[in-house]
Parts: structure tokens; sequence; C-alpha cells
């Protein structure tokens, strides 16, 4: 910081000369992540009523990983240990709640591994790495382990006409549409923060209530879903699915909600985010209906996180009084 000193009138005025940014916000890194870590607790207890509390460990194994990882590579760095900032921490559980239940605990352990150690630290840690780390060490799993994570378990409380299968495989693959209040609820196959909606909306609406989350980015994805999959479900609705149970089902409202609106991989500019969100969309619904594969939230993400850097150069605002360049 420097001081400037004035002479006005023969009396001397001071200023202090600081260097940007000049705005401050009321949250800090560590403030931020255990807020979000908060929010996930109403997934948590869905995920052990609908599984059994026995899912608590693959959870657990997680966290420990992530935050192993963590304090092994930055002492390794030789930079100082963060772990109370929440981060590593948040990344293992956002990590175990994408997961199938009853997975593999050394293989959640190699996830976490890869997450914090491949998607976060080797771009230079928190605030540098360009995917989401957790989505990174969920991909890393679905090419090691293809058959262990598409293993689904039944719910404990599902109806006898709900089937392991989750929502999404059992439309595309055998056209069997699940009711939307079973999505809702939970009692459905899938990972285990993401079958009941309701658990996933209550924590996104409390970030988005107190300003964590900003809202532009998930009903930019609903938008999306309404304008890409709304009209090949208008065009013909006994082959593809209405756009409502498109975002009640899978992972969609819980990518939407914490994995989209990660800080470091998504835009900052307003219009960025609208671009960002109705990406996303657009990927996610061509993937569900022509891909090889029943879910894509992971993948839709994890493409448009790559060109996120482009799309907050080309959408930030006017600098207030900036010129345009005039071309010769």
């Amino acid at each position: 910081m420097n001081t400037e000193t004035i002479v006005e009138n023969k009396k001397s005025i001071q200023f202090d000369l600081t260097t940007s940014p000049h705005l401050h916000s009321q949250w800090s890194t560590a403030k931020v992540m255990w807020f979000v870590n908060l929010a996930l607790v109403p997934c948590i207890a869905s995920a052990l009523i609908f599984f059994g509390v026995q899912q608590i460990l693959i959870m657990l194994v997680a966290v420990l990983f992530a935050v192993g990882t963590e304090a092994t590579v930055q002492a390794i760095r030789k930079k100082k240990v963060t772990l109370l900032d929440g981060s590593a921490a948040l990344t293992g559980l956002l990590l175990s709640l994408t997961l199938p239940p009853n997975f593999s605990l050394s293989a959640t352990a190699i996830g976490s591994v890869v997450a914090i150690g491949l998607g976060k630290q080797i771009f230079g840690g928190i605030g540098y790495n360009i995917f989401n780390p957790a989505l990174v060490g969920r991909a890393f799993l679905q090419a090691a382990f293809p058959v262990q994570i598409t293993t689904w378990t039944k719910p404990n409380y599902a109806v006898d006409s709900v089937t392991s299968a989750t929502p999404l495989a059992a439309f595309k693959f055998d056209k069997l549409l699940t009711e939307t209040y079973s999505l809702a609820l939970g009692n459905v196959g899938g990972s285990l923060g993401e079958t009941s909606a309701i658990a996933v909306l209550i924590g996104g609406i409390f970030l988005i209530a107190i300003g964590i989350v900003n809202w532009r980015i998930p009903a930019s994805m609903i938008v999306g879903i309404f304008l890409f999959g709304g009209s090949l479900w208008l065009i013909n609705p006994q082959q593809y699915p209405s756009p409502v149970f498109q975002i009640f089902a899978g992972s969609f409202l819980f990518g939407a909600m914490f994995m989209a609106t990660d800080w470091v991989t998504s835009p900052i500019t307003a219009k960025g985010m609208w671009i960002y969100g109705l990406g996303i969309s657009l990927i996610l619904i061509l993937i569900r209906t022509f891909g090889g594969l029943p879910e894509g939230v992971m993948y839709s993400i994890l493409f448009m996180n790559a060109f996120v850097p482009i799309i907050n150069r080309y959408t930030h605002p006017r600098i207030f009084g900036e010129l345009k360049e005039v071309k010769k």
C-alpha cells in the first residue's frame, strides 16, 4: 500500500493508494466450502435412508483420501497445508455422492486420489483447476471400473414395480417411465446423492438464498432442458421423455446445483453463465438421446468447463469509459 500526500490550502491530505480488487465479499474460501458441505446434508440423509447407513463408509473413505492426498501433495510441494478450508473434504464428499450404493471402498479411495491429485493439485491447487475435481475423479472411475460404477442397488423402500436400474436406463433401453413422485422422493435406483430431487433442491435453494450459488446457472440449465429436450418430446412423446422427467431423473439437479456452479470452473459473467448452462443442457440432451449412455451430466459439465476461459473472455462487460479500438 502506498500513501500519496496532497497539499491543498496549506492542509495536508493523505490518500491510500491500493491495488485491486477494491470490492470485497463477505465470503471467504473456508466459509463457502463449509456452507456447501452443510447444504449436502439432505442428500447424505436421503442416501442413508434409501440405501442403508453402511453408505456412510463410502463418504468417509472418499473424504479421508481426498484430505490425505491434499495434505500430501501440499507437503511435497512445500506449500501451506490448507485442510481447514474444507475444499478437499467437499471434493471427496461430492465424489462419494456421485457413486452407486455399495461401491468398492478401494475404488472410492482411488477416485479421491485422482480427483485431488489430477483434478486439482496438478493445476496448482484451489482456484487454478480447469475442471471440476470431483467430476474428474468420477470420470476416471467410469473408465477404470465401468461394471462396478453401473451396478445399481434397489432402494430400501421402493415399491415392487421399481427395479434397481436407474430411471434413465429404464426409459432408454426398455421405454419404462418412472413416476415423478418417486423421482422427487428418491426411492429409485441411482447414485447416492442424486435420487431424491427434494433433498437436492433443499440444499441447492439454500445455497442460492444465501448467495453462494448464482441462480443463472441452474436456471439456464433448466431452460435448456425445456428448449432442447422439450422440442424432441413435442415431436415424438413416445420416443423421447418429457423435459420434466429429464430434470428430475438422473443427476441433472445435483449437477446443476452442486457441480456446474463451482466458482472456479464456471463463468464469472451473467451472459457467460447463460451460455454455459445452455451448453451443458444441449450436450446432455444429445448424450441422453443419441449416445450410448443413459446419463451424461458429468461429461457435459466437464466439456463446458473447458470453454469457460473463452466464455469469460468474450462476455465480459465493457469497462466504463472504454473506447472501442478503431480498425484502420
